[in-house]
């Protein structure tokens, strides 16, 4: 991958993920071929793209009726992987995920039975109404990428994301996410309603009773995306840009209107999604910029307002503009 104006002092390193491969370019088919049935959306289809490529999770908190199912779709279709969908009740079990081992009376053996889990793209609608229990089970699926049964562990698919839905109106019947569980989540999104033009485009490509996204071919190969995924590493971070993913990560920390602030773990997920969006731009280094038009994306979801500043009206995302707006960034030509 060429880049162009790059830092003074930084590597002239590749960012192509194969001799005859281009990020950027793969990426943009990717996400174009997307747009084709999600019409409106390209920002959620690019964060959508780039937390496949690292290997995150996604929340999404949005209404019903939004096209999460469709996304989530087309995601899997576009890069010729399995799409697996479960709509998490109060009655779902655990194995109603990860799977269950049977008895097979031919073999006199116990069989494992692969649950919807294994998917490279698992759609968990409404996971708030499902116990504590079941999310934990998901969860650990999410963090480990294996399922254990009856001693055996079993490898998930790659690349593997979940989409994680939640109604933000309904609280009746559901359990919500601990905060613990919440970090798992690379990113926090919502869909929104689509503008006037977007929804006329829906109208009218919903002319049959099929799914649009049932029509697409694949423009990429998971073996293409895990390529992607694992060239990554090789996107330069300035020192000083890693100084600053942690000056942001200390000022949540520290902020008097938080009880808890970003995790390490939640510092490595902004570092590996800001590498993945200076790839999909074409670009071997990552730059502040890539940080800001990330971390709102990143960052809110893994903090906790304190009480008497949520009664006072405070919000994440408010918190986390104000420290961005506040924390020096650092100056081009600064290791």
């Amino acid at each position: 991958m060429t880049t162009t104006d790059q830092p003074a002092g930084e590597p002239d390193t590749e960012g192509s993920y194969g001799a005859s491969a281009n990020f950027a370019v793969d990426f943009s088919s990717l996400t174009a071929n997307i747009a084709t049935v999600i019409k409106g959306k390209s920002t959620v289809i690019h964060l959508m793209a780039l937390a496949l490529i690292a290997d995150g999770h996604v929340l999404v908190e949005d209404v019903p009726g939004v096209g999460k199912t469709s996304l989530g779709k087309a995601l899997a279709r576009s890069v010729d992987g399995r799409f697996g969908r479960v709509q998490f009740t109060p009655d779902l079990l655990p194995t109603d995920v990860t799977g269950v081992s049977v008895w097979n009376r031919g073999s006199d053996t116990f069989e494992f039975r692969p649950g919807p889990v294994f998917s490279n793209v698992l759609l968990a609608d409404e996971i708030n109404r499902a116990s504590p229990k079941t999310q934990s089970a998901l969860l650990e699926s999410m963090a480990e990428r294996q399922v254990t049964s009856d001693g055996v562990t079993h490898q998930l698919a790659s690349p593997f994301m979940v989409i994680a839905t939640q109604n933000p109106i309904e609280h009746e019947g559901t359990y919500a996410l601990p905060e613990a569980q919440l970090d798992r989540f690379l990113m926090r999104l919502e869909i929104g309603y689509p503008d006037r033009a977007a929804e006329l485009e829906i109208l009218e490509s919903h002319g049959d009773t099929r799914e649009p996204a049932d029509h697409l071919a694949p423009v990429l190969t998971s073996a293409q995306i895990n390529a992607m995924s694992s060239s990554l590493e090789r996107v330069y971070l300035a020192p000083a840009l890693q100084r600053y993913l942690l000056d942001l990560a200390d000022a949540t920390r520290r902020h008097p209107t938080l009880s808890l602030g970003m995790s390490p773990r939640g510092v490595l997920a902004l570092q590996r999604i800001v590498r993945a969006h200076a790839a999909a731009e074409g670009r071997a280094y990552a730059t502040p910029d890539d940080v800001k038009k990330l971390a709102r994306y990143v960052i809110p979801h893994r903090l906790l307002v304190t009480p008497e500043s949520r009664m006072r009206g405070a919000r994440p995302i408010d918190i986390v503009t104000e420290i961005l707006d506040g924390v020096p960034v650092p100056r081009p030509g600064k290791g």
